[in-house]
Formats: C-alpha cells, structure tokens, sequence
C-alpha cells in the first residue's frame, strides 16, 4: 500500500516496485499538491484517492518513470510531424503561430505534470481582452481550438512514447466568442470595382472576377488547374488547394470534405476565362522550353504557380489608384455570400457554395445578412396582409 508524507503544500506518495536482482526494494514516488480551495477533509479523501491510483499505476504497468518538459518534446514533435508529412503544410503552418503562447504557459512544465486544469486556465485565457492585439479582444474560438489541438497532439505522441498515461484535453473546451461580422463591398462598391477591372491585367481581372462570382477562397483559387474547368456545362471544381511553404507553393486537400465541390457560374465568367486562356497559350508559346506546363490557372510568366502574396499586393495598389477601399481577398468571398443571401438564397443553398461543412458555421458568419433578409421578408408579409385587407 502506498504511504504520503507531507513536504510544505505538497505530498510526497511512496509505493513500492517490487524487488530488484539483489534483493532490494524499489520505491517509486510522485508528488501530489492539493487545490488551495480544498478543505481539510477535501484533502485527506483525495490523498487517499491518490495513493489507490499510484499503486494501480504501478502494478498495472502504467507508471511513467521517465520525465520530459512540454517544449522540448512538442518541438521534436513538430520536427518528426514535418519530416514524415503527417500534417498538411498549412496545420504545421498555423502550428507553429501557436507555440509561442503554449511554450509561455506550459512549455516550462513536466508532460506527467500537465492538468487539466492548466489547459483550461491557458485556454480561458487567451478569451480575455488584450489578447489580440489586432484588435484588443479575445482570440476567437476557433483560434482558441487550434492552440488546444496542438498541445492536444503533442499529448498523444507523449503517450505513445511513455512520456504520459492520460491526455489532460479530452475534458478542456474553448470559450465561445462573438463571430465579428465581416467587412465587403457594398453592391455599389463592387460594381464599381468591377467597373475599374475592366482595364486591369487579363491575369487579375480573371482572377477578381472568381473570386466575386464564385466566392473562393484564396488557396482555392491559386490551386485551379484547367482541367477544373468545364467550358460546355459552365462548371467549376474545387479539387485542391495551393497554399505557401517554406521553399514555394504546395499543394493539398480542399480544407474540408465538403470544400471540395463544382459550381456553375455565369457565362461572363467563362467569356473570360476563355480570353485568358488564349493569352496565356500565346505566353506559352512565346517561352518555348522556358515555360513550365503546370496547368495552373494563375501562374508566374514563366508558367510556374503564382505565389500567394502576388494578388493581395497587386489589389491593394488597384484599390488606391482607383479610390476604392482596401480590402483582403476574403471580402470577395464575404461579398458573394452577402449577395446570395440578399437575392433570396436559402441557408443550405449558401452553405453548400461556400464549401462550409456545417450550416451553423454560415449562419454565425453571416447571422446579421440573414436577419436583414428575414426582415424584408417579414415587410412584405406585412404589405401582403394590407393589401389583402384593403380588398
């Protein structure tokens, strides 16, 4: 049975191991500190809890006898994970944004040591205002889920490894924030971006007009292949994404099952693709042996995939010389969804455009179009009535 001592605010939990060749004990420890907030009585259950769980622990083979601190083993992860390929370029991306603020909180920490608790104050903390400085709030939750993913699986390769018995995430669950609604072009504004596209570059009036007539994403867009467009029926696919890794463009999986889909988009859409198409088939022909034959969509002059910053600095240098507000690509996306929205499209009608794989994620983004649609059409209920009365 195991036996407790007390050492200041904490206990010290003895068990023994058995014998080794010579004959001689073995004793395994572990140190255990009681909640502030426990009372006495509190405490004297739980310790006796503890020592019960130790001896499982130790003649159920599930000891952990070796001890690693979170950081050190979270970067051999990431340095394994990137080596093998196990996660898209774009999650060990945003992987490693993260660990700054987790080596903060617990990279300094034993893994053995990690609680549940410690995830959860790290997690409520990072909702708190001044948080983001972007913007002087909390982060989102979906920005809250990704930091509790990564410290989540660097858990289940200290598992594996016997570096830990248990992952303390399973029962830590991010704070649900407010979603911001998105900022775009008014339909005026687009017209009028529109309207100045006309004199653009084929490469980015083809690329723009994408974006606002399908609403893609960004990686969407630079991962078109020709082959993804299907000139007879006016349909566009969504087979891959293209996303920056250190060393050029990569490409990979649309970012959920649903993202990959075919949409049929307006014939002046296709006007203008077909232009384009014949002007990069004379750059083409132009270059010989110099041009690369990726088939991609938007490419380098020499054929080779166009790098995901190139648009984002051509468009803000258009928006100034034409007096249009700046805004990212995104907002195109946000556009297409409002205009949706405001024509009458259903919920899942808008959803399934967007490649959301979830309704409730377009009607949290989108909640404030939807309610000014509902309001119109809550008017016109209202007309219809009076007319009817009036007859």
């Amino acid at each position: 049975m195991a036996t407790a001592s007390k050492r200041g605010n904490s206990y010290r939990i003895r068990s023994s191991a058995g014998y080794d060749a010579e004959g001689r004990q073995i004793q395994k420890s572990k140190t255990w500190t009681p909640s502030p907030d426990m009372s006495d009585r509190q405490i004297a259950k739980e310790l006796e809890r503890q020592k019960v769980l130790f001896d499982e622990q130790i003649h159920g083979g599930q000891y952990v006898d070796r001890q690693i601190k979170f950081e050190p083993l979270a970067r051999e992860w990431l340095q394994q994970a990137e080596k093998e390929g196990n996660l898209k370029p774009s999650t060990l991306k945003r992987f490693r944004q993260t660990q700054e603020r987790v080596f903060e909180a617990i990279g300094h920490l034993f893994v053995d040591k990690i609680s549940t608790r410690q995830i959860q104050a790290f997690i409520n903390n990072l909702a708190e205002n001044g948080i983001n400085k972007q913007n002087g709030g909390g982060l989102s939750t979906k920005s809250q889920e990704l930091h509790l993913n990564f410290i989540s699986d660097v858990f289940k390769y200290a598992i594996k490894n016997g570096f830990a018995t248990d992952n303390p995430c399973r029962n830590v669950t991010a704070i649900k924030t407010p979603t911001r609604e998105r900022v775009c072009y008014t339909p005026e504004q687009a017209a009028a971006f529109l309207s100045a596209l006309e004199d653009a570059p084929i490469k980015y009036k083809t690329f723009f007009m994408l974006a606002i007539y399908g609403g893609f994403r960004r990686g969407e867009l630079l991962g078109f292949e020709w082959k993804d467009i299907d000139f007879a029926d006016r349909v566009i696919t969504v087979n891959r994404i293209s996303v920056y890794d250190k060393g050029g463009m990569t490409t990979g999986t649309p970012k959920t099952k649903t993202s990959q889909r075919s949409l049929k988009l307006p014939e002046v859409v296709f006007d203008q693709l077909r232009e384009y198409r014949a002007e990069q088939l004379k750059d083409r022909f132009k270059l010989g042996d110099q041009w690369h034959n990726t088939d991609s969509l938007f490419t380098q002059w020499n054929g080779l995939p166009m790098g995901p910053d190139t648009a984002r600095h051509w468009l803000e240098k258009f928006c100034t010389a034409h007096n249009l507000p700046i805004v990212n690509i995104h907002s195109f996306r946000h556009l297409n969804a409002s205009l949706l929205i405001s024509s009458g499209a259903d919920i899942r009608t808008v959803s399934s455009a967007l490649g959301h794989s979830q309704t409730s994620t377009t009607l949290d983004i989108y909640a404030h179009a939807f309610q000014e649609q509902q309001a119109k059409a809550a008017e016109a209920v209202a007309d219809a009535l009076k007319f009817a009365k009036r007859a």
